[in-house]
């Protein structure tokens, strides 16, 4: 149990909460929320004991195990399955020992070692590491890179698997989904979901709370209010209380009346029927999104009207797209129309990034095929990056008056820059200690003042919290040009997007499902090898195999037509080698098995049988490396589907 009692918390001289108090039980899930500012990293901070509050007490069950996402990843030569087996101190110390104990020939120390180590799952646990890295979107046959050959965010992924590795009866989440893709959040959610400790989270994704959360901890004020119930159902019981606000219960007649204008406008066509049904959705949870305006003090994106548009706007026909003259993606036929709002789905390293890249610009991962790109297109393209684009020596007046050159008076670049929220003196600041947030903002607003009629955006809420994300997504909504957007916020593409293309296995085909379909697409092969494992471990016999690669079934009918003949005998070859690998595994495991058994005998150390011990070890070896060697093989042929 975790208590806070009339705690207080400063950051400096500014006051971050006042007299809060708190109970979460074990097996509760809280999302902790609230503005940019009031104090959410630092009250994790404090639960992790970095930090001690100011006033009042914080009190915990005794015993328990706390395990944290660390900030930094060392250029290790470690491979990267290792490193994350690290994060499990049991195992590293009993390995440790173990590898020790078998270098010196020590058989005694050896079957002193054997039953913990087998308690705490260590014989396992290189393939529960396999999994986690697996789910976040490891190719097996990357796990055994060194951690030096990974990117910033891969290795932050790293750190979430050992975090997520360590037996730990609380766990400490911060932005979990910042270094994600939409199929590593998905998993990541549905594993959480089965976490049996007290998870704390903080997240700016309102899908990913919703999935997760049994209760909702907001900062507002300086006060921190607890909630039960997913962050929906926070954001209602807190609508409840706000719309009592004569004011508050104004803009939601005013906003119904806009939405379900929209809605009566657009319903009856056919290329805005789903746009209009995202409508549909958004009047559903308006006393919600009320609720987070309130946090917004009012604050709304802008997005000017776009010059009329060509239809169609951009074709690709038989495009080739990758690096160094190796395709990633190929023959990819694809049309952007105007009014468009298409979301680009698929895991990281699939080349969803790449593929819009050469929408925008063409560039040099334009490998082969055609792309036209029709007069009077007006491009706005949001990166991953752009902020690292901005000069932090510049203000926002300067930053704008660059993009503007002489086409807008001063008062003109003001009043834009206070249409995004930069008022007063702050136009006249330096961008370098600006937030996340405002600096995502300053970005937005650069890219919008050509007025462009195609958006396209790679992860545009990042750094946004919950409420500049609503203001986004309303921005967005009424934005009359056409949207390609890639995000791993489901809310978003959610409100946003009528229509998806999956990038996948090598290339770029129209999605026709909604993103409850694609979870389902996404996780089926996962759910598939879980039900196998099932069977399995309760020995059945083996007959039809339940596992299915996601273009399977009904997720295949979304991709389009039916695999060729030779496609199919590569399937059915490669599902052969799968039941032989995993045979295989099964076999070894179990020699492995009996091995373990007979070293842990105590009669096999009465100083008489030296030669059987050195026998049996180095026949565990043997297996060992072999079990290993073909677990990676079975990986890889599980990826290749």
């Amino acid at each position: 149990m975790i208590q806070l009692k009339s705690v207080s918390l400063r950051r400096g001289t500014q006051l971050l909460l006042e007299d809060a108090d708190l109970t979460l039980l074990p097996g509760q899930r809280m999302g902790l929320v609230g503005k940019n500012g009031t104090g959410k990293s630092s009250l994790l901070a404090m639960f992790e004991g970095e930090i001690a509050p100011d006033a009042g007490d914080i009190e915990w069950a005794g015993g328990q195990r706390m395990a944290t996402v660390e900030q930094e990843t060392p250029a290790l030569e470690a491979s990267a399955v290792d490193y994350v087996l690290d994060g499990d101190r049991d195992y590293a110390r009993l390995n440790a020992a173990l590898l020790e104990a078998e270098a010196e020939n020590d058989g005694m120390r050896m079957a002193e070692i054997y039953p913990e180590f087998e308690m705490i799952g260590g014989f396992t646990a290189r393939a529960r590491a396999a999994r986690l890295l697996d789910g976040l979107g490891f190719a097996p046959a990357s796990i055994d890179n060194p951690v030096s050959s990974f990117s910033g965010g891969w290795r932050m992924r790293l750190n979430l698997a050992r975090a997520l590795i360590a037996p730990s009866d609380i766990l400490l989440l911060d932005e979990p989904t910042n270094h994600l893709d939409l199929d590593a959040v998905f998993w990541l959610a549905d594993w959480l979901v089965n976490y049996p400790g007290t998870l704390i989270v903080v997240s700016h994704d309102r899908d990913f709370l919703d999935h997760v959360c049994t209760h909702i901890a907001h900062i507002e004020k300086q006060k921190l209010n607890l909630y039960t119930g997913h962050y929906s159902d926070f954001e209602a019981m807190r609508a409840e209380r706000l719309a009592q606000d004569a004011a508050l219960a104004d803009k939601i007649s005013k906003e119904r009346e806009r939405l379900q204008g929209f809605i009566d406008r657009f319903r009856a066509k056919a290329t805005k029927a789903r746009a209009a049904q995202s409508r549909v959705k958004a009047l559903e949870r308006l006393p919600t999104i009320a609720a987070s305006h309130a946090d917004r003090d009012d604050f709304s994106f802008y997005f000017p009207t776009p010059k009329r548009a060509p239809d169609p706007m951009v074709t690709l026909e038989d495009v080739a797209i990758g690096y160094g003259g190796t395709p990633l993606i190929e023959d990819v036929s694809l049309q952007i129309r105007a009014g468009d709002r298409i979301g680009v789905l698929g895991a990281n390293g699939a080349g969803k990034t790449t593929l819009i890249r050469v929408i925008a610009d063409g560039g040099e991962t334009w490998l082969a095929g055609d792309r036209f790109v029709a007069p009077g297109v007006q491009v706005g393209y949001y990166t991953q990056h752009q902020l690292d684009q901005l000069d932090p020596r510049d203000t926002p007046l300067i930053a704008l008056e660059r993009v503007a050159g002489k086409t807008g008076s001063t008062q003109k670049l003001r009043d834009f820059l206070g249409r995004f929220g930069f008022v007063g003196d702050r136009i006249f600041e330096p961008i370098e200690p600006f937030s996340g947030g405002e600096k995502a903002r300053l970005a937005l607003a650069l890219l919008v003042w050509k007025a462009p009629n195609l958006l396209i955006l790679d992860e545009p809420t990042n750094h946004l919290d919950l409420a500049m994300r609503e203001a986004l997504a309303e921005a967005l909504q009424t934005f009359e040009g056409a949207i390609l957007v890639v995000s791993h916020d489901k809310s978003l593409i959610e409100l946003v997007c009528d229509r998806f293309w999956w990038v996948r296995d090598g290339a770029a085909l129209p999605f026709d499902g909604d993103l409850d379909d694609y979870r389902e697409a996404v996780t089926e092969r996962r759910r598939a090898q879980n039900r196998e494992d099932r069977e399995q471990a309760a020995d059945k016999p083996k007959g039809k195999t339940d596992k299915q690669a996601p273009s399977s079934g009904n997720a295949s009918a979304k991709w389009g037509a039916p695999r060729d003949k030779a496609s199919r005998a590569k399937a059915k070859e490669r599902q052969k080698r799968l039941d032989r690998l995993e045979a295989e595994v099964e076999r070894l495991g179990g020699q492995l098995a009996e091995v373990d058994a007979a070293l842990a005998d105590p009669v096999l150390y009465d100083g008489q049988q030296e030669v059987e011990v050195a026998r049996l070890q180095a026949e565990r070896a043997e297996i060992g490396a072999r079990l290993e060697t073909t677990e990676t093989e079975w990986l890889e042929a599980q990826e290749e589907g």
